[in-house]
């Protein structure tokens, strides 16, 4: 690992720094400080504006498509900045981290010049349409159609577990628009309006009462034949593009949700005395020591793609990444319910910690009203699965990085 900052980003670390401190509200880098319910919720609608006339929504698209074009290292040197500061980026994962850089790379220019400054204005949100009660995982079994009539398509089928469809305008939708080639040649990807007859959303309500996840159904929906990203048929290989995207970004600063959660367990458990137990000590230590792993992984991640090095280790850090985080974080959830103790089984706001690292609350159900660690344990369980499942990763590490036989597939019944 090889990696220096050159003067120039650090004086763009300085711009940025600056920029901050003069648009964060009063007092934010004093210890202690901590917004108000109203003052949040005024911040909130604030911020993405005053992001978007920083210029710092999606920096790094190209000039002519609303970015700075910043380089790599600009892009990392804004993101350190923004989680040194404890400062949000605008919360549009789907946009501005998915579809958008989708669109940039496969899309047409009436594509982008179309949905990019929509996406960068904040005027659309978007949703993910891949998974389907039959293909999680092995998604290029998926069966959602798509047939061409004249100037549309004509969508029927099913998706599951799809993020903030009861928000969303737009979904980028994986369909089947040529039954007869193999699995992975006869898919698509398109652009497909949510809020038209033949789009039916229904929540998937959660045990902690959210419903971020929805059911879609698809009655004839119909989206312009223009809406295809990346040409008919060739939907695979834009899809492993998006997942590329979901998996591979903020390489130096991801590891710092959970080096929060650390301290937030650590403050709980010297309030609690658990810190007395040699054990949770241990457990505590572990975790710290996972998160460290997380950092280096991604510096060395980093530092092989500024200086264009092919590292067959890095390689694997996609795959490796995801199953080793989203294993971490499920045990370090669980060793916060343990710090907690009996308090994690009763169902309160804990005053304490009103906040936590990545948890982003959007229903509550009514009596039901759990804090956000309690949250963050349940969250926890879906992270082994979504962006493709931990069995799926372990299988791609051992065929693609260790050259291991494939594992044989199941024989379907008739």
């Amino acid at each position: 690992m090889d990696l220096s900052y050159s003067p120039e980003a650090e004086a763009f670390r300085s711009q940025i720094r600056a920029w901050l401190e003069e648009n964060l509200p009063p007092g934010w880098f004093d210890e202690g400080f901590e917004l108000g319910a109203e003052e949040r919720e005024r911040f909130t609608e604030s911020w993405s504006r005053k992001l978007y006339e920083g210029g710092w929504i999606c920096a790094s698209w190209p000039v002519e498509y609303g970015g700075k074009g910043l380089t790599t290292m600009e892009n990392v040197v804004l993101a350190e900045e923004f989680a040194r500061a404890g400062a949000p980026m605008r919360a549009d994962f789907f946009g501005d981290t998915l579809v958008g850089p989708t669109i940039l790379q496969w899309g047409t220019e009436e594509q982008k010049r179309t949905f990019l400054p929509q996406i960068l204005r904040g005027q659309i949100a978007w949703c993910q349409g891949f998974s389907e009660p039959e293909a999680g995982s092995d998604l290029a079994s998926l069966k959602t159609r798509a047939v061409r009539d004249g100037n549309e398509w004509v969508i029927n089928g099913q998706k599951v577990w799809t993020t903030r469809a009861h928000r969303a305008d737009y979904i980028f939708l994986l369909v089947r628009t040529d039954p007869d080639a193999a699995p992975h040649a006869g898919i698509s990807y398109l652009l497909v309006p949510m809020d038209q007859p033949g789009v039916e959303r229904r929540p998937i309500i959660q045990p902690d009462g959210t419903g971020e996840f929805s059911e879609v159904f698809f009655t004839d929906a119909r989206c312009p034949a223009d809406n295809v990203v990346g040409g008919v048929n060739n939907g695979w290989n834009v899809a492993m593009t998006t997942l590329g995207f979901e998996r591979g970004v903020s390489a130096t600063t991801s590891y710092r949700r959970f080096e929060t959660e650390i301290r937030n367990i650590v403050a709980k458990a010297r309030n609690t005395g658990a810190i007395q137990d040699p054990v949770v000590r241990q457990r505590i230590m572990r975790a710290h020591t996972r998160v460290e792993i997380m950092r280096i992984n991604g510096l060395r991640s980093l530092s092989a793609t500024v200086q264009g090095k092919k590292d067959p280790g890095v390689a694997a850090l996609g795959a490796t990444n995801k199953v080793f985080w989203s294993e971490h974080h499920q045990d370090v959830m669980n060793l916060a319910m343990d710090v907690w103790g009996m308090d994690s089984q009763i169902v309160e706001p804990d005053p304490d910690l009103p906040s936590w690292p990545g948890v982003l609350r959007m229903e509550k159900r009514p009596g039901y009203d759990v804090s956000a660690m309690q949250a963050a344990f349940f969250f926890s369980r879906s992270e082994s699965i979504w962006g493709g499942s931990n069995q799926i990763q372990r299988n791609i590490i051992g065929e693609r990085v260790l050259g291991l036989p494939k594992e044989p597939k199941a024989l379907r019944p008739n």
